[in-house]
């Protein structure tokens, strides 16, 4: 799924603390294989659910901008829970007529499809303090008992099996057992995933939980999303455009990543502050 020069399209910049986001372009490509696609990670203060509110308020605004000014997309993808629930207010208000596609948890799909009215939520822990979800709980689904767990290793867990390294059953089972301790009833039947990291770790959690459990990736909705907003644009891709895979740090293991980045329609890593002159100038 490499990339050649993009014509007669739309050009969209994905954004993620890590690979996460990932899952988000692997959805979009295949609903639109024609799709131009960026893509930002800011591995330099990965994993963001550890970081403080405000720095990463002022870091993703900082960041996003930057970007947009550099690589002028069409639409701008959040693909990243912790950074949507916290700055796509900040980013709207900051590029009114800039298209954003956030990621939030998925409290109205899981309240739509449970049938005990017990559903679950696991995500990072800035995720799951934060005020956003308690709107989202009481907006969707107040009828139903949420059980909302931080699972502060998880996301990785899932950088580590997105590389094609071993995580042991037992690594991932501690990061996801407290939420089903809560579970004292055994009501729970539908699981959110807050975190777009867990798409890769989303097998593991599928054998090492009830039969009864539905997990929900938002992936495929957030792809069907940004592709809804994008036909309200005209087709537009700079003519030399190559996809580029971003990243704010070398990350580590960056051969393994690197191996698995044509995958997703990406060649190589790329440094963000390496960016040529040139291409800042004209992008």
């Amino acid at each position: 799924m490499t990339g050649p020069a993009h014509s007669g399209t739309h050009h969209l910049l994905a954004f993620d603390s890590g690979i996460g986001g990932l899952g988000i372009v692997r959805a979009l490509r295949t609903l639109n294989p024609a799709l131009a696609i960026e893509y930002l990670a800011d591995t330099a203060v990965f994993p963001y659910g550890e970081q403080d509110d405000a720095f990463l308020v002022e870091r993703i605004l900082t960041l996003i901008s930057e970007a947009i000014s550099r690589l002028r997309p069409q639409a701008v993808v959040i693909a990243c829970n912790t950074a949507s629930t916290l700055a796509l207010d900040a980013l709207r208000a900051a590029w009114p007529d800039m298209p954003f596609i956030g990621c939030v948890p998925p409290i109205r799909w899981a309240a739509r499809i449970t049938r005990s009215h017990v559903i679950g939520l696991l995500a990072t822990r800035a995720t799951i303090r934060r005020p956003y979800l308690t709107h989202l709980h009481g907006l969707y689904a107040p009828e139903c008992k949420l059980l909302a767990h931080a699972a502060p290793g998880l996301a990785a867990c899932a950088e580590h099996l997105f590389r094609g390294e071993d995580v042991p059953a037992r690594t991932i089972q501690q990061e996801i057992a407290g939420l089903f301790e809560r579970d004292t009833k055994g009501e729970l039947d539908v699981v959110g995933l807050g975190c777009t990291h867990y798409t890769f770790v989303l097998d593991q959690l599928r054998a090492l939980s009830p039969a009864r459990v539905t997990w929900l990736d938002p992936a495929n909705a957030v792809a069907r999303h940004a592709l809804s907003l994008l036909q309200n644009h005209p087709e537009h891709t700079p003519p030399t455009f190559q996809p580029h895979a971003w990243f704010t740090s070398m990350p580590p293991d960056a051969e393994a990543l690197r191996r698995k980045l044509p995958d997703f329609g990406f060649e190589d890593i790329a440094l963000w502050e390496n960016l040529p002159t040139s291409e800042k100038m004209t992008a």
